[in-house]
């Protein structure tokens, strides 16, 4: 099952997670009689209300009965979204065998199903949270991807000639969009079960060192399914494809720790000037500083946590602050040189 099958199947689900709560509600406005379990809500809508019930759960087994043995497939130790949406999908369950063996067997507990109702409803929307919106956001990047463009299947095409796949591959159908999903596929499903994928798309290859490393990769001893023979050829042409867009990422990278790096020499730089020429004040603006200092360093915590742990040493001030640069905070030389003031003329401990 594809995921955008998986996404538009996992909004059906919650459409019927809603509307048989929320028609749970309305049917339990009615009188009730619990002597004889009997409702006086018409018939047609405790009939409507079964429907959804039961489709909610064929839904759900459907879903569970493809999803479950990908997770064999996969890395050994699972991240963390997928493990909350494993513990997500198990509760679910739970919930809906416990509902049932109440209707069926335990009616006496009949008047904790709204409770049981609301729950199937919450953990459905964190269910699909968790999965949905991943998927779309996956969808628009992946068409924003050269290599699924006419250009970069033409390129695609050409470079494969000189790759060293087998004189038997066909070449034409591999360059296809049709071809590439299969790689991308393979890779995702079993390349990551014995590597992680930012490991895989570290660094650019030429075309003949992809064809040798998925090879080399594909004759290894594995714990899930092997890599025929077709789909290393699948995968190759897909990671000769995505190669610009992971010398572009890498560039990016090599550019963000160049930044950082300088950032970081211009916090000592700003430190010991204001150590050599304490006097420097002339252009100091305390309000300046300050508003500069609560709009850049609220953007990753509270402010009040400054004011809880404050530096003990001007060599610990800059030292927070290249550490603040090294996560992702950016400065300009100048705001470096504010911000450090300011920290030291308003926490340092004395």
């Amino acid at each position: 099952m594809s995921a955008s099958t998986s996404a538009i199947l996992g909004l059906i689900f919650l459409g019927l997670a809603n509307a048989s709560v929320f028609l749970m509600f309305k049917l339990w406005g009615y009188p009730f009689d619990k002597e004889t379990h009997k409702s006086e809500a018409p018939r047609s809508l405790m009939l409507l209300h079964r429907c959804l019930g039961y489709a909610y759960s064929i839904l759900y087994i459907f879903m569970m009965w493809h999803m479950v043995p990908r997770l064999w497939n996969y890395q050994i130790e699972l991240p963390p979204r997928t493990v909350a949406h494993l513990m997500l999908g198990i509760t679910i369950g739970v919930l809906i065998l416990v509902k049932v063996a109440i209707l069926r067997f335990f009616r006496h507990f009949e008047e904790a199903m709204p409770y049981i109702g609301v729950s199937l409803l919450i953990c459905t929307y964190l269910l699909i949270g968790l999965s949905v919106p991943f998927t779309f956001r996956e969808t628009v990047l992946r068409s924003q991807t050269r290599a699924f463009s006419d250009e970069g299947i033409a390129r695609t095409r050409k470079l494969i000639e000189t790759a060293g796949l087998p004189a038997d591959a066909p070449l034409d159908q591999l360059a296809s969009k049709r071809k590439l999903r299969e790689g991308q596929h393979v890779l995702q499903r079993k390349c990551v079960v014995c590597h992680d994928m930012r490991t895989i798309l570290a660094k650019p290859r030429t075309p003949p060192d992809w064809v040798r490393l998925v090879n080399r990769m594909a004759i290894k001893p594995v714990i899930g399914e092997p890599i025929f023979e077709e789909e290393q050829w699948s995968v190759s042409t897909y990671l000769i494809a995505i190669t610009p867009d992971i010398k572009t990422a890498v560039k990016q990278q090599r550019a963000e720790k160049m930044r950082t790096d300088e950032a970081k020499a211009a916090v000592e730089i700003a430190a010991s000037i204001m150590e050599e020429e304490p006097a420097t004040a002339d252009n100091y603006n305390e309000v300046e500083a300050k508003e500069l200092f609560e709009d850049k360093c609220s953007q990753c915590h509270s402010l009040g946590d400054v004011e809880d742990y404050p530096p003990r040493s001007k060599e610990e001030t800059t030292e927070i602050i290249s550490r603040m640069i090294e996560i992702g905070l950016y400065l300009e030389e100048p705001e470096i040189e504010l911000i450090t003031r300011y920290i030291n003329d308003n926490y340092l401990e004395e």
